[in-house]
């Protein structure tokens, strides 16, 4: 019997004691409801309720089953189905599973205070109410998060994750897996987030070494001294802002504590146990699935977004150095040496620093300020010169 129950017997025990009393003339109305613990008004209704139903006419309605109640069997179902296909699932994530694919229909709260009763979910502690530092820019395309997290997010292996984000929306705008995060994983995000929404106002990340460099440990990071994603985004015109605290990355930080939560069971439950097949997935399915959940409206409408009509970013966003030429006419590249070609710009190239660029698929090209030389395939072989040879 639960306590509920207890205190409704009790209750009636001394309300029986008291009209009595009360009857008999031992106490007056007022007394009486005051030893109740109610009014004289009170009193007197219970009084004329028992007279007319007895005892029954005391009953606590409340106490009484709903006739809205959740039928046992649906309950029992959702149990069930929890232990033996969802176990360690939030219980907001495993109602909307069940939506999903069970033709499930009871309600949130209703799933999720049955799965405290039973266990299966631990009540979360009471937390104080988070308090935003900094408001969010008021337009998409304002500013973006980079970051990246390694964990099991395929089975039997860790991988980084590596999300670029929206600040104004929390939209997802760019996540795949890598082996490790570094300088090819960062401009392969902004490469993607150029190519489908333009150029954008400024970057926040972390002070990791292929953002930044930091002569100090600890330190402010260097503004002269640029990595190769430092050089690309002044190159386009985008301020590249660094976090000094975890706290300051609270955006993607958050972000990526419900990836962590709903990502790994979202590709068990998906079969997925490729990286190949878990990025065309992600970018397919996962990332439209995540922003209509837990996107939010921009405070204002338009976009901070740019299109780049002339497509200079795609000679931006990939491993640029300078180089020497050589007394052969060569350039000297990942241990490879560049053959240059005849050119009309100028007999010889020898002592001429010259800029070499590797792009995504390990294609690799030669520049003189902004004359094209010559284009090379991943093995170092010359394509073709890009200027004719003068007559």
């Amino acid at each position: 019997m639960n306590r509920a129950c207890v205190h409704e017997g009790i209750r009636r025990m001394r309300f029986e004691d008291v009209l009595g009393r009360s009857e008999r003339s031992e106490l007056s109305q007022a007394e009486a409801g005051e030893l109740l613990g109610v009014s004289e008004r009170t009193f007197r209704r219970w009084r004329d309720r028992h007279r007319e139903h007895g005892m029954a006419g005391l009953s606590d309605g409340r106490l009484r089953p709903s006739l809205r109640r959740a039928p046992v069997a649906e309950v029992e179902r959702m149990l069930g189905l929890y232990r033996d296909l969802y176990r360690g699932f939030t219980a907001k994530h495993f109602h909307e599973q069940l939506a999903r694919r069970h033709n499930y229909v009871l309600g949130y709260t209703v799933t999720k205070l049955h799965l405290q009763r039973s266990g299966l979910v631990v009540r979360a502690p009471k937390r104080s109410a988070h308090r935003k530092k900094r408001p969010r820019r008021p337009m998409v395309g304002m500013m973006l998060h980079q970051d990246a997290s390694t964990h099991a997010w395929l089975p039997g292996a860790r991988h980084d994750l590596v999300v670029t984000l929206d600040d104004a929306t929390s939209a997802i705008l760019s996540a795949f897996l890598v082996d490790e995060e570094g300088t090819a994983s960062s401009l392969q995000g902004l490469r993607e987030v150029v190519a489908r929404h333009g150029l954008f106002c400024a970057l926040y990340t972390d002070r990791g070494s292929h953002y930044f460099t930091t002569p100090e440990a600890g330190g402010r990071v260097s503004r002269t001294m640029l990595t190769q994603v430092g050089r690309a985004l002044e190159q386009l015109g985008i301020e590249h802002i660094a976090a000094y605290s975890p706290e300051a990355r609270g955006r993607s930080e958050r972000a990526f504590r419900t990836l962590q939560d709903r990502l790994p069971k979202e590709l068990a439950l998906a079969g997925i146990t490729t990286v190949a097949a878990a990025n065309a997935w992600l970018a397919a399915t996962y990332m439209p699935e995540h922003n209509a959940r837990f996107a939010v409206a921009a405070e204002q409408e338009g976009s901070g977004f740019v299109a780049d009509a002339a497509g200079a970013w795609r000679d931006i966003l990939c491993i640029q150095e300078d180089r020497v030429v050589g007394n052969d006419n060569t350039v000297s590249w990942r241990r490879q040496r560049l053959q240059l070609p005849p050119s009309r710009l100028r007999p010889h190239f020898v002592r001429a620093t010259v800029r070499v660029r590797e792009y995504p698929d390990g294609t690799v090209s030669v520049f003189l300020g902004p004359h094209r030389l010559a284009d090379y395939d991943g093995a170092g072989t010359l394509v073709a010169p890009v200027l004719p040879v003068a007559a």
